[in-house]
């Protein structure tokens, strides 16, 4: 089995190049990256605010318990924000504790990013090579010029930049697709923090009504 694997990697190597190699091993490790924000997405309930937004819907009624009872239902990663905020904490105190979770649920964003722009490049780079060894082949060969040299040396010259595509392409998509859901819990976390600090039901003493006030002799 093992004899097998080498085996695959070797005739990988001689056909692509170290290029290709490389554009696997990139592969592997964003794949993992990959499979690891979709862990800690699912372990931090990003997106999943049904009990915190009773809690906070409860707490702009002016249900102070429901509010809280609800809030201790919560999983969600934005709980102690919302949380500190029932306490009355400073509202850019509540921002800054909100991203410093958002930091930390988009660390690999930037690797993910690198990689679908930098696969491209490098497998473009791959093809360059390629077609230097190509041409040298072809070159080399003279007068008696066979044209499956050239067409044989051109589309495994080519193989690098299809793989270079096939990394880039999902990986820019899955990039975009959680950048869009940290800008959605973003959004959230601001509507939360603001609706906990100025809620609608707040109780207001009464203006004196002047003509209510009974006249002195």
């Amino acid at each position: 089995m093992l004899d097998m694997a080498i085996a695959q990697m070797v005739a990988v190597f001689e056909l692509g190049g170290p290029v290709v190699m490389v554009l696997i091993v990139v592969s592997i490790v964003t794949l993992a990256v990959v499979l690891y924000k979709l862990w800690q997405f699912s372990v931090a309930h990003v997106g999943q605010h049904t009990a915190l937004r009773t809690a906070v819907t409860a707490w702009d009624a002016g249900d102070r318990a429901g509010a809280r009872t609800a809030l201790e239902q919560s999983k969600s990663y934005l709980a102690p924000v919302v949380a500190a905020a029932f306490d009355g904490r400073e509202r850019d105190r509540l921002l800054a504790m909100a991203e410093e979770r958002f930091t930390q649920l988009e660390r690999g964003f930037r690797y993910l990013d690198s990689v679908a722009q930098l696969a491209p490049l490098l497998g473009l780079f791959g093809t360059v090579l390629g077609m230097i060894a190509a041409f040298q082949s072809l070159q080399a060969a003279g007068a008696q010029v066979d044209p499956s040299i050239l067409a044989g040396g051109i589309w495994v010259a080519l193989l690098t930049t299809a793989v270079g595509l096939i990394v880039a392409m999902p990986t820019a998509l899955l990039l975009a697709w959680f950048e869009g859901r940290m800008d959605a819990e973003r959004v959230v976390a601001d509507t939360f923090v603001l609706t906990a600090l100025s809620p609608d039901n707040v109780s207001e003493t009464p203006a004196t009504d002047p003509e209510s006030v009974p006249a002195h002799a």
